[in-house]
């Protein structure tokens, strides 16, 4: 069973923000799979079912990102899973709007949530989705820039990404790693 978590923040205000894209990802893929994420345990939302015929376990940490890792540690614990079964969505300022990177393993690269689940894991050997955000503008404090919305011109490129994000996912989960890279790693959203 695949343990699909995406990291992000609870609450409203936070709903539609950069940092919470990894969110919107697992929400797009409880819809296209009809995956209710209606558990609330092992500090997170959570919803199991199947995609394309494989078990899978989606989560959304309730933690606070900064604390992401606790929710992960219980949810492992508690299912018997490895980090070997976990594919973490999230987003990444170092990447441009519409583009998606799939890793095998890689630091944390400043992001927080990231950070906590390498600290209590012990390994940065996982599965990673990081979804492009943009890099912030020199004029903006990175926390700000993160917890702020898109713009509406950017609204059809996000979906675009989430879109190719469910379908990276799926690949994985079906067929293999190495494809998805190969599909997902190189192009944007838009030509894929």
């Amino acid at each position: 069973m695949f343990l699909i978590m995406g990291l992000g923040n609870p609450g409203k205000q936070y709903t539609k923000t950069r940092h919470n894209i990894g969110f919107e990802a697992v929400r797009k893929i409880s819809e296209k799979y009809k995956i209710s994420l209606d558990q609330k345990k092992h500090k997170a939302l959570l919803g199991s079912g199947y995609m394309e015929g494989q078990k899978v376990l989606l989560a959304q940490p309730q933690t606070f990102m900064n604390l992401s890792g606790e929710s992960l540690q219980e949810i492992l614990t508690f299912y018997k899973l490895s980090m070997e079964d976990l594919i973490l969505i999230y987003d990444d300022v170092s990447l441009s709007l519409g583009d998606i990177r799939i890793r095998k393993q890689g630091s944390a690269g400043g992001h927080n949530g990231v950070k906590s689940i390498i600290q209590l894991s012990g390994t940065s050997e996982f599965v990673r989705i990081k979804v492009g955000v943009d890099e912030k503008p020199k004029e903006w404090d990175l926390a700000d820039y993160v917890l702020s919305a898109f713009a509406k011109a950017d609204e059809k490129l996000v979906e675009e990404s989430l879109d190719n994000v469910v379908n990276a996912v799926t690949t994985i989960v079906v067929e293999d790693l190495n494809k998805a890279m190969n599909i997902y790693n190189q192009k944007k959203s838009q030509d894929i």
